[in-house]
This record gives structure tokens, C-alpha cells and sequence, in this order.
């Protein structure tokens, strides 16, 4: 079974935990984001000094993730997506990913066709990835 990335905003760190934890119990290899402010992180409680340190961190460890995995999947619940995932979208495109989403509700025209189908569940996911 391909392994799967998953981008999404630090808004649904509940639901992509969730998702992922389905995803994992029917044996899938999943890449999650570290979602640093939702999983107790305290962005405020950190010098300005090193916030880009910490920032940068966080980005090459995802786009790292992006690299090891075989496809990647938006969460974008509601259709949103916000600058990082953008940016991850752009990256996966650039290493020729394939790209799905939850949500086809993306006004964004143009991030919007560069997705291979829209995918609301684990188990549909799950088939993609057979």
C-alpha cells in the first residue's frame, strides 16, 4: 500500500489527527503535520528572534514528509487552505505527487485543478492508495 502526507491548517488538528488514526488502523503508512500551536505548543511564549528558527524547522520537516511520501492529501475542510498548505500543494506538484483533497470547495481556480479527485473519508482514501 503507497503511503500518504497529509497538509492542512493547524485549525483542523483534531480532525486530521482523527483521520490519520483511521488511516493508520487499516495499516497505512501516514505523514502527519506537527501542527506545533495545536499540539501544545505556545507560539507567544517564544522569542521573536526564534520564531523563524522554529517556523523554519516546521517547514523543511514537512516538506521533507512530502518527499517520503507516495501521495499527498489536503484536508481543507470547508475549502480552506491557507498560505503553508499552499506552498506544500506547490511543492508536491513540483516533485509530480499526486494530490488529493477533501473538499472540493476550493474557490482558488487554479490550486483547485491540480487536484486528482476529492476524498471524504479514510476509506475512500484508503482505496486510492491500494
Amino acid at each position: 500500500m503507497k503511503s500518504v502526507v497529509i497538509c492542512s491548517s493547524s485549525r483542523f488538528a483534531e480532525e486530521v489527527r482523527e483521520f490519520s488514526k483511521q488511516l493508520k488502523e487499516k495499516g497505512v503508512m501516514v505523514y502527519e503535520p506537527s501542527l506545533y500551536r495545536a499540539s501544545g505548543g505556545d507560539w507567544e511564549k517564544i522569542r521573536d528572534f526564534d520564531k523563524r528558527f522554529v517556523a523554519l524547522g516546521l517547514v523543511h520537516d514537512h516538506l521533507h514528509k512530502i518527499r517520503l511520501a507516495d501521495v499527498v492529501f489536503v484536508y481543507n475542510k470547508e475549502g480552506y487552505i491557507g498560505n503553508s498548505v499552499t506552498l506544500e500543494i506547490g511543492y508536491a506538484l513540483a516533485l509530480n505527487k499526486p494530490i488529493y483533497a477533501f473538499c472540493d470547495k476550493d474557490e482558488e481556480k487554479c490550486r483547485k485543478v491540480l487536484f486528482q479527485e476529492f476524498i471524504s473519508s479514510p476509506e475512500e482514501l484508503i482505496k486510492v492508495l491500494r
